[in-house]
């Protein structure tokens, strides 16, 4: 790698970036219909050498004009992330521009060394299908229609969400029909890695029973069953499952999530790939190793995302699988990545390989 030396911030510009996902996607144990993507604001930076990169800002409403006219590594170290925190907003953005100005993958700017990385994945996009439409709901085939056309399209493992008795059926009925869905996938696709959502719609007992329910049919994980606590996670793992236990993701209290790590009560990590952030990511996995844990950002929402948890995945290791977004975003050009036999192959171009039409 060469330095970062000769660069200077010559503009920042923002952007509005939409999402499309290739349906509708519905309810979870908490929150409503998620629609057919969602948009969201990003920023375009360029020096006054030439160099461009970009990514998405999921944050607070920033200001980095301030910021113009900074060299370029005064805001970011390759080694190791931000340098300043008013540059925060532009995380994804800089490690893109830095990458490109060094020549190399962002991957392996992270420190990765393979040079064609392939990374595990798994089909976020398995809500609520059974539910809809409201004045003829689907039953279990909705579900299995999600998963063939994901299928289809590449992947190999489903996240299944649950927890329809939280909100939208009678407890029991829920926990039922939940029982029913997971059966039905597992039936369906006997060889796909198969994951479970709750987004805290469960509580420790009922996390429990489910565990008995479904012993025989060789879940990867449990993520979010409740809301993140150790008596709960105690009881859970007192069941002896091997099943993964995965959680963080949630507005997380990061040092409370890190001990129940080092108490043996989480398996894997999830604080976001956008909102936590790819320093932040850096900074703490080190840490993760040193737990014996491992990490998965969560991805869901922008397809773009999904990328972005596959480069950290391939520089910093330690990720079993990533969460994907089925879909396209508009005005971009993803096309160098490719999703096949349930994993993404990285492309060896410079930076995050992700182009602005």
């Amino acid at each position: 790698m060469t330095s970062l030396a000769g660069h200077r911030i010559a503009r920042i510009d923002p952007l509005t970036i939409r999402s499309r996902y290739p349906r509708t996607i519905g309810r979870n144990a908490r929150l409503g219909a998620h629609g057919d993507g969602p948009t969201t604001r990003a920023w375009r930076m360029e020096t006054d050498a030439g160099a461009v990169g970009w990514g998405l800002d999921e944050g607070p409403e920033a200001d980095p004009s301030p910021l113009v006219g900074r060299p370029l590594e005064e805001l970011i170290a390759p080694e190791s992330g931000i340098l300043d925190h008013a540059a925060r907003p532009l995380d994804v953005a800089l490690h893109d521009l830095a990458a490109q100005v060094l020549g190399v993958p962002l991957h392996r700017m992270l420190g990765g060394t393979d040079p064609a990385p392939v990374i595990s994945c798994y089909s976020g996009a398995i809500y609520f299908d059974d539910l809809d439409p409201e004045e003829a709901p689907r039953g279990i085939e909705g579900v299995l229609a999600a998963c063939a056309a994901d299928h289809a399209t590449g992947y190999r493992a489903f996240k299944l969400k649950l927890g329809r008795g939280n909100r939208w059926m009678e407890t029991e009925a829920g926990f039922a029909r939940d029982l029913e869905v997971v059966r039905a996938v597992r039936a369906a696709y006997p060889q796909a890695r198969l994951l479970v959502d709750m987004n805290d719609g469960y509580d420790p007992e009922r996390t429990v029973r489910f565990l008995e329910e479904t012993a025989e049919l060789d879940l990867f994980w449990i993520e979010e069953p409740f809301a993140e606590h150790a008596a709960g996670l105690e009881l859970v793992r007192r069941t002896g499952t091997s099943v993964l236990l995965a959680d963080g993701e949630f507005d997380p209290d990061v040092p409370a999530v890190l001990e129940l790590a080092a108490a043996g009560l989480l398996d894997v990590l999830l604080m976001d790939v956008l909102s936590f952030g790819l320093t932040a990511w850096r900074e703490l996995m080190p840490t993760v190793r040193e737990l014996g844990v491992q990490a998965s950002p969560h991805a869901w929402g922008h397809p773009l995302k999904t990328l972005y948890a596959a480069q950290l995945a391939a520089g910093l290791g330690s990720v079993p699988v990533v969460e994907a977004v089925p879909g396209t975003t508009d005005g971009v050009d993803a096309s160098a990545y490719r999703l096949e036999g349930g994993a993404i192959h990285l492309p060896d171009a410079p930076g995050l390989g992700i182009a602005l039409r």
